[in-house]
C-alpha cells in the first residue's frame, strides 16, 4: 500500500496523535473522579457522624461537580473503544482475545456498579434512609477504583505481557488469567496511578479553599473544613507518592530498561556510574543531551542503591527501537517536579497549622490555589512518560506500533482527528467552564444538592416545609 500523509505526517503517526488527544483529554475525568468520589463518601460518613453541617455543605457542592465530571468520563471514554476498530484494527484482532475480556470485567465489575448506585447517591438522600444512601456513596468510590484497576491491568499487559502464547494467526492467546492480569508491573502501576488521583483531587479542592479564603471567606466553616482536609491529604500521601514513585521506577529499569535510558537521558553507557542529569536537552540524532546540568554517579545511586553501578545506555540498544528521547525526558522531569512541589506544599501547611495560621498564611492560600489543577498536569506527564517510553511497542517486545494500526489513508485520520480537536473542545470545554463557574462560588449553609433543584409544584405539607426535621443522627438541624 502506498503510503499517504497530511500535513506532512503519516496515517500511523496521526492515528497515534489522535489517541493521545482523546486519551488525554479522557483521562482527566477519571483522575479526578476517583479520588472525589472517595471524598464525598468521607464526607458523608463525616456528616452521619458528627452531625457537622458543614460536612454536609461540602457534600452537596462537590456532588455537583462530581455528577458532571462523571459524565464527561464517561462520554469521552467511548470514543476511544470506537478508535480500536477504526486506527487500531490490526492490534484490536491480534491483542483482542487478552484485552477484550479485560475490558469487558471492567465493564461488567466497575461501570455497572457505578451507573447502578449513582442515582441513589444523587437523589436519593431524603429518600432511601441514610444507610442505603451511605452504602451507595462507598459503592460509587469502590467501582470508580476497581474501573481503575481494570484499566491499569490491561495496560501493564502491555507494558510487561506474560501469561499467552502466540497461535498460527499472530494472535496473542492467554494461557493463564492470573499471569495476565497480576503482570511484573501491575501493582506499582495500579498504587501509583490511584494515589495520584487522590493527590489531584486534593489538590483542586486545596486550590478551590484557597480561592475563598484568599476572597476573605475566614470565617466559612465548609471553606475551612475543605482547605484543612486537602492539606491534610497533601502532607501524608505526596511522600508516600514519592516513595511509590521511585518503586515503579526501579521496577521500570527491571523489565523496560530503555524506558528508563530514555527517562534519565542516558545516550552513552557507563560503567563505573551514571550521572543524574537534572536538565538539558536531548539531541537523539546527535547521541546526546545538550547544555546537561548533572550531577556524577547520582543515577547510579538512585536506580542501584551504588555509586559506582554500571548503568546501560540507548547505545546499546539499535536506533529502530529507541523511543523519541525529548518527549520521556521532559514529561518525567515535569512530573516528579510536581511531586515535590506538592510535597513542599504539604510540608508548609503542616508548619501553618503548628503556628495556628493554616487559614492566615495567604501566601500558603496563594500556593495552593497555583498547585490546585497540578495534579492534572502531574498524571498527564506520568501517562506521557510510560506511554511514549514503550515505543516503538504496542505490546512490548512482541508487536511493533508500526505493525498495529489499520491500513487507512493518512488523510481519513487527519479529518477524523481535526473532528475530534473541535467537537472535544466545544463539549467538553462548556463542561469544564461551568464546573470552573461552580468552583467560583463558594459552600455556604443551605447549599442545595441536585435532588434539591426546582421540580413540579407540590401541596405544602408540614413535612416538605420541614421547619423541625431530626438530623440523621437523631439531632435537629
Amino acid at each position: 500500500m502506498e503510503v499517504t500523509t497530511f500535513l506532512g505526517l503519516d496515517a500511523v503517526m496521526l492515528a497515534r496523535m489522535q489517541f493521545a488527544f482523546t486519551v488525554s483529554f479522557h483521562f482527566l475525568f477519571p483522575a479526578f473522579t476517583i479520588g472525589l468520589a472517595s471524598y464525598l463518601a468521607v464526607l458523608n460518613a463525616m456528616y452521619l457522624r458528627s452531625g457537622n453541617d458543614a460536612y454536609l455543605q461540602l457534600f452537596k457542592y462537590w456532588l455537583k461537580i462530581f455528577a458532571i465530571t462523571f459524565a464527561m468520563g464517561v462520554v469521552s471514554g467511548i470514543v476511544m473503544a470506537y478508535q480500536f476498530g477504526t486506527n487500531w484494527a490490526v492490534f484490536s484482532d491480534k491483542a483482542g482475545p487478552v484485552i477484550g475480556p479485560l475490558m469487558a470485567y471492567e465493564v461488567l465489575t466497575a461501570f455497572f456498579l457505578e451507573a447502578g448506585f449513582l442515582g441513589i447517591m444523587i437523589f436519593g438522600r431524603d429518600k432511601v434512609g441514610p444507610g442505603l444512601h451511605m452504602f451507595a456513596c462507598v459503592m460509587v468510590a469502590l467501582g470508580t477504583a476497581i474501573s481503575a484497576t481494570w484499566i491499569l491491568s490491561v495496560n501493564s499487559w502491555m507494558q510487561t505481557p506474560q501469561g499467552f502464547e502466540i497461535n498460527e494467526n499472530g494472535q496473542f492467546i492467554p494461557l493463564s488469567w492470573l499471569e495476565v492480569i497480576f503482570t511484573p508491573s501491575f501493582p506499582y502501576r495500579l498504587a501509583h496511578t490511584l494515589t495520584a488521583a487522590y493527590l489531584t483531587t486534593a489538590f483542586i479542592v486545596g486550590g478551590v479553599g484557597a480561592l475563598h479564603l484568599l476572597r476573605g471567606e475566614r470565617d466559612n466553616h465548609g471553606v475551612r473544613t475543605m482547605f484543612s482536609m486537602a492539606m491534610w491529604m497533601a502532607a501524608i500521601v505526596a511522600p508516600i507518592q514519592i516513595f511509590l514513585g521511585d518503586q515503579h521506577g526501579l521496577n521500570t529499569l527491571k523489565h523496560q530498561p530503555v524506558k528508563v535510558m530514555a527517562m534519565e537521558g542516558h545516550f552513552e553507557s557507563h560503567p563505573d556510574g551514571a550521572p543524574l542529569i537534572l536538565f538539558g536537552i536531548p539531541d537523539q540524532e546527535a547521541g546526546e543531551v545538550k547544555y546537561a546540568v548533572q550531577i556524577p554517579k547520582l543515577s547510579s545511586l538512585i536506580l542501584k542503591h551504588d555509586l559506582n553501578a554500571p548503568l546501560d545506555g540507548l547505545d546499546s540498544v539499535p536506533d529502530e527501537l529507541e523511543p523519541p528521547v525529548a518527549v520521556v525526558f521532559w514529561a518525567f522531569r515535569i512530573m516528579v517536579g510536581i511531586g515535590f512541589l506538592m510535597l513542599g506544599v504539604g510540608v508548609w501547611s503542616l508548619i501553618a497549622r503548628y503556628r495556628h495560621r493554616l487559614y492566615d498564611d495567604h501566601w500558603l492560600h496563594r500556593a495552593a490555589l497555583i498547585m490546585g489543577p497540578s495534579g492534572l498536569i502531574a498524571v498527564l506527564a506520568g501517562w506521557f512518560t510510560t506511554e511514549v517510553g514503550r515505543q516503538p511497542y504496542t505490546v512490548y517486545g512482541h508487536l511493533l506500533t508500526q505493525e498495529s494500526s489499520s491500513p487507512l489513508e493518512a488523510q481519513a485520520v487527519g479529518i477524523s482527528l481535526l473532528a475530534f480537536i473541535v467537537i472535544y473542545s466545544s463539549v467538553f470545554g462548556a463542561g469544564i467552564v461551568y464546573m470552573l463557574k461552580l468552583m467560583n462560588k463558594s459552600p455556604h449553609p443551605g447549599e442545595r444538592g441536585l435532588d434539591a433543584e426546582p421540580g413540579p409544584i407540590r401541596t405544602a405539607s408540614p413535612i416538605a416545609v420541614g421547619a423541625d426535621r431530626k438530623h440523621p443522627n437523631g439531632k435537629r438541624n
